[in-house]
């Protein structure tokens, strides 16, 4: 799979997937993320809770340090629907419109 991986200033890649489609994960219960995607201590998400999906979407975007972390956990429709509640680091934002602009740039732009 061809996915991008770019380097930020303090070396932690971002990663932003070939395609955004992965697991459905917008059919409620509850998700805990591993340890290198949530080290807060507050990991579980439940899908139930408007808020937490987008903590969910969130948190795994900014710290998915490889394409099988944004696989696992995000589904492209739930994506598209949530970019623009998303505050993310303007590089990753800026990186996933890039490679997705249709899809994402035009959901509030």
């Amino acid at each position: 799979m061809p996915d991008t991986t770019r380097s930020r200033r303090y070396a932690k890649p971002l990663v932003v997937a070939d395609d955004p489609r992965g697991a459905p994960r917008s059919d409620g219960g509850v998700i805990i993320l591993p340890r290198h995607l949530d080290w807060s201590g507050a990991a579980n998400y439940n899908l139930d809770s408007p808020a937490r999906l987008v903590d969910l979407y969130r948190t795994v975007l900014i710290e998915a340090t490889r394409p099988e972390d944004l696989h696992a956990y995000l589904d492209q429709k739930t994506l598209k629907r949530l970019w623009s509640y998303l505050w993310l680091p303007g590089d990753l934002r800026r990186a996933w419109e890039d490679r997705f602009p249709r899809a994402l740039h035009n959901q509030y732009g």
